[in-house]
């Protein structure tokens, strides 16, 4: 659970960061240096969001596989979100199209309480911006 309302993005980008170089340095994993910081990326997007939208508690799951590695997030907003159509004048609200161009795969359920937002973010390769 990301606790403090202030500091829960920069706490989530040294949590994803220290697990990330964790599984390189322990585990031998082969993760790029560039791999490595697109969850601190993804996670500061997801957090963000839900800081600004979701009252309540935040949690924040790391999950590494064969796949990629999953950033789990969740809150207590039901409201599943949904990834805009590009607009370069629109001011903000950018985070998914972010996070849709550099995850491999982009997952959004509603739970009983509130919903998760998963993306999973490949290891040895970046997908294609294009």
């Amino acid at each position: 659970m990301l606790e403090g309302r202030g500091n829960r993005i920069a706490a989530a980008r040294r949590h994803a960061g220290a697990f990330l170089d964790r599984m390189r340095t322990e585990y031998g994993l082969p993760i790029s240096q560039r791999v490595r910081d697109l969850p601190e990326l993804v996670v500061s997007e997801l957090v963000a969001n839900a800081h600004k939208y979701a009252l309540g508690p935040l949690l924040m799951q790391l999950r590494i596989g064969a796949d990629g590695v999953d950033v789990v997030v969740w809150d207590g907003d039901p409201a599943v979100p949904t990834v805009r159509a590009a607009d370069p004048g629109r001011v903000g609200r950018h985070g998914l199209e972010i996070i849709k161009k550099v995850a491999e795969k982009l997952f959004a359920e509603r739970e009983p309480v509130g919903k998760r937002v998963t993306p999973r973010i490949a290891l040895t390769a970046v997908p294609d911006p294009a």
